[in-house]
């Protein structure tokens, strides 16, 4: 068996598998970044990108059936050729998939490495029992992969995932979709905005990762209009018959209902894909899930020299996040022991379903647990919502009640993922609610619903004052 020996050996290719490579040998270290599957990341290859591509010409096609409201006609003749749809999100995805090849072949080919990893000790990696690599330090970026349920493989070929939904040639006519997060949300309107008949199947009210209640019911009650969206489904039967899924469930309705799809969608999460690198042989230590416990400030595993990065830590599965730690993650493994914790982004997710979703900052749950005041502002009514019909959704922005310091929001509406960016910007800049009242709104602005609800904010913190001050101990009392 030949062997090697490094500074820093990056298992995964992906976002954070390239970044941390990109920072090891920008510290001067010697890297090699090992990957087993295709090259092109998850975001190009099967996340981001393609369902990005998928609901923009849903979205076109929905905006355009729209406009008989606004005086525009002879829109109704307009559909999705589902055909040319997927082969056009196939192509456009293509190409941000050979950008990420072309900067793999630019990489010094003897530092990339083919084949799977797996730990024989806490610095040793087996490739393919072929190749020993004795690294001082290493960088776990193996990504997520899609879970499947055991109950749900019932549907055979029938199933389909995020990874595998881009490869049809063609749509459905009726597809059931079990899962109410991010992913489900965003592929499940794509596809019922093409013309798709969708049964989307929750569990346990959770829908697109929102903890604050007012806000998921508003975005609950946005999707519903659109297509047949249970939040906490109850499902008696899957079965397959005739080579169609078959679904018995009771309906929102209260009445059993049983219905035949074309194919089943199912986007129930993904999962951190570590169980092929026997991290038992490293000694570190694991949570329940098997994912190495680890300092989100370093992204190290425990004192070890190993650190991990990316969705497979099961933290942040967003990209920009994903790029971040494996930054962080790199140049920690080139500089180890001297490991550096940096302030860390703040927190901030979107989905880009329609109303989008917007989430900023510390957990809803956290935040109940601090003196936090609530403001709000609905976007029915907001201005530049109604003007562009796009009024549905609610915004909540949270903050100290002593400080007026920013503590994060929570959101569905109309071009949240803009709204989100000034809140997490705002956010990171420790800016009070007053400080953020004071720079600039425009009008009519969709931003003007934000200064709606920071406003409402500094009441509370102003009554809250308030009444702090008529409660105290008169001098006498003393």
């Amino acid at each position: 068996m030949k062997q090697i020996k490094v500074d820093v050996a990056i298992i995964g290719a992906g976002t954070a598998g390239m970044a941390a490579y990109r920072a090891a040998r920008c510290a001067g270290k010697h890297a090699v970044l090992i990957e087993a599957a295709e090259f092109g990341t998850t975001c190009a290859r099967v996340g981001c990108m393609p369902s990005k591509l998928l609901i923009a010409a849903a979205n076109g096609l929905h905006d355009a059936k729209a406009q008989a409201a606004r005086g525009i006609e002879g829109t109704h003749a307009l559909g999705a050729n589902g055909e040319h749809v997927l082969a056009y999100v196939r192509h456009e995805r293509d190409h941000f998939v050979k950008g990420v090849l072309d900067e793999i072949k630019s990489l010094p080919q003897d530092t990339i490495i083919r084949g799977q990893a797996r730990f024989e000790s806490r610095n040793v990696l087996l490739i393919d029992d072929t190749l020993r690599i004795d690294a001082a330090s290493v960088v776990i970026a193996t990504g997520s992969a899609s879970f499947i349920p055991d109950d749900l493989k019932v549907f055979g070929d029938r199933l389909i995932t995020s990874d595998t939904v881009f490869d049809l040639k063609t749509l459905p006519t009726r597809c059931a979709v079990f899962g109410a997060g991010p992913i489900a949300l965003e592929l499940g309107q794509a596809l019922a905005r093409l013309d798709v008949d969708v049964f989307m199947f929750g569990h346990d009210n959770k829908v697109g990762a929102l903890t604050d209640t007012p806000v998921r019911d508003k975005l609950i009650e946005a999707l519903q209009q659109e297509f047949y969206l249970d939040p906490d489904a109850k499902i008696f039967e899957k079965s397959m018959q005739d080579g169609e899924p078959i679904i018995r469930f009771r309906a929102l309705d209260g009445e059993e209902r049983t219905e035949r799809f074309d194919l089943v969608l199912v986007a129930t999460g993904r999962r951190p894909a570590l169980a092929s690198l026997h991290l038992e042989k490293t000694g570190i230590s694991l949570n329940e899930k098997g994912v190495p416990l680890f300092d989100e400030r370093s992204m190290q595993c425990g004192d070890s020299s190993i650190f991990i990065a990316g969705d497979c830590d099961g933290t942040r599965p967003w990209l920009c996040d994903a790029a971040d730690e494996g930054e962080l993650a790199g140049d920690n493994a080139a500089r180890f022991p001297d490991v550096q914790c940096p302030k860390r982004k703040a927190p901030f997710s979107i989905v880009f379903c329609e109303p989008q979703i917007a989430a900023v900052g510390a957990s809803y749950e956290d935040l109940k647990k601090q003196r936090t005041v609530t403001g709000s502002v609905s976007f029915e009514t907001q201005g530049r919502s109604r003007v562009l019909r796009q009024n549905r959704g609610l915004l909540h922005v949270y903050a100290h009640a002593a400080t007026g310091k920013l503590l994060g929001a929570q959101a569905c509406g109309p071009t949240v993922e803009h709204l989100g960016h000034l809140i997490a910007w705002a956010l990171q800049l420790e800016l009070t609610v007053d400080e953020m009242l004071k720079l600039p709104f425009y009008h009519p602005v969709v931003e003007e619903g934000l200064r709606t609800a920071l406003r409402e904010a500094q009441q509370k913190i102003s009554d809250a004052a308030a009444k702090a001050v008529a409660i105290l101990p008169t001098a006498a009392g003393c």
